[in-house]
């Protein structure tokens, strides 16, 4: 976090102004809502049935959200997408006492719904994908490092390693047939924040698509997934921010069906004693994640995947995210960033981003 990413500029590209004008026509996120992505997705010409436009601005899961529709019945699936999100931020959040999340928390066991057992079961699997990478059961070191509250501190190295048992997923204990969960260590807690958004963005297409949505898009705190194209059939475009502090972009993704989720240190993060710490905590250490990546910006049709693995190549660094990218690269595209400066992009988007960096592309391994 204290270092400059030095990145390296292309000589005569700059990124359009017009993207980050291109509201015009189209839903902006909230003035206050500080995003990882600013997105273009307006369309010009008259307003007919066909292309009605339904937006609306909202606070939950701790960021400011904007959901969009366009079409005949826009506006009861944009009121529709709005229920949606406040029944999963009610369900889900491990800080609200009255969630099944926090309620298992508190009593070590409990009776999932189906929406919260699919989460722990994705999250389940996904600990095993990631050889551990992304942990659901990370929440009692986030709380040791006053993350959750917003009242940070670095915690004692004694008191984290008697936290790292806790921060295991392995030890959740699933009945599957009656949705019932428990924890074989007291004091496990699981929290999820690294999945739940992305989850939500996928619940909020399918509501799309229930009201005969063909082309929306929905901002959750800079976690964008788009349906279909835009009204006039050109390509949503994201553009996906630069840590460096003077709101600049990395680079511009044009795109279709698909979620692009971001995760950096740079995001939440605290300094003490002249050291920064960021948010994005190694579950092998209990310590920030310093592996050699900036950000990671994770591009699939799958926004539960793309939320999850956004976190998890970060921790992995880049190396063990490309080896993992190319192991699994039918199910997601990514945008790296190291603490060098240098932009790596999977192949697989590397035609539908545009940018004044340089940008190193990263191949599949020949057979």
């Amino acid at each position: 976090m204290e270092k400059k990413t030095g990145l390296r500029r292309k000589s005569g590209y700059i990124i359009a102004c017009v993207l980050l004008l291109a509201m015009l026509g189209g839903c902006a996120a909230s003035k206050e809502q500080k995003n990882k992505e600013q997105i273009s997705e307006g369309s010009s010409g008259e307003r007919t049935e066909e292309n009605n436009e339904a937006s609306h601005d909202l606070f939950a899961m701790d960021t400011y959200m904007t959901v969009t529709a366009y079409g005949a019945h826009a506006d009861e699936a944009v009121e529709k997408a709005e229920n949606e999100i406040m029944r999963l931020d009610a369900l889900l959040s491990a800080r609200d006492e009255a969630s099944e999340t926090a309620k298992l928390n508190q009593a070590g066991k409990g009776i999932l719904s189906e929406d919260a057992f699919f989460l722990l079961k994705r999250s389940l699997e996904l600990y095993e994908d990631t050889e551990g990478a992304f942990d659901i059961a990370i929440y009692p070191i986030m709380q040791a490092w006053g993350f959750p509250t917003g009242e940070h501190r670095v915690p004692q190295k004694k008191d984290l390693e008697k936290l790292l048992p806790l921060a295991d997923p392995s030890q959740i204990i699933c009945d599957e047939e009656n949705r019932n969960i428990s924890f074989a260590r007291e004091g496990m807690e699981i929290d999820f924040g690294g999945i739940a958004k992305g989850y939500t963005s996928g619940r909020v297409m399918e509501i799309y698509q229930e009201c005969g949505i063909t082309s929306g898009i929905v901002n959750l705190g800079g976690n964008v997934q788009v349906l279909g194209r835009k009204p006039d059939q050109s390509l949503w475009k994201v553009a996906v921010q630069s840590p460096e502090e003077d709101g600049s972009y990395l680079g511009v993704l044009s795109i279709e069906n698909c979620a692009v989720i971001t995760s950096g240190g740079y995001e939440r993060y605290f300094e003490q004693d002249g050291t920064i710490y960021h948010h994005i905590i190694d579950p092998a250490t209990g310590y920030p994640a310093e592996n050699g990546l900036v950000s990671v910006t994770v591009v699939s049709e799958d926004g539960t995947l793309a939320d999850a693995l956004s976190t998890s190549l970060f921790v992995m660094g880049k190396d063990k995210a490309v080896e993992y990218w190319q192991a699994h690269s039918g199910e997601f595209e990514a945008v790296l960033l190291d603490e060098n400066g240098t932009i790596y992009v999977t192949d697989g988007i590397s035609d539908h981003f545009e940018s004044d960096y340089d940008v190193q592309v990263v191949c599949k391994p020949q057979n």
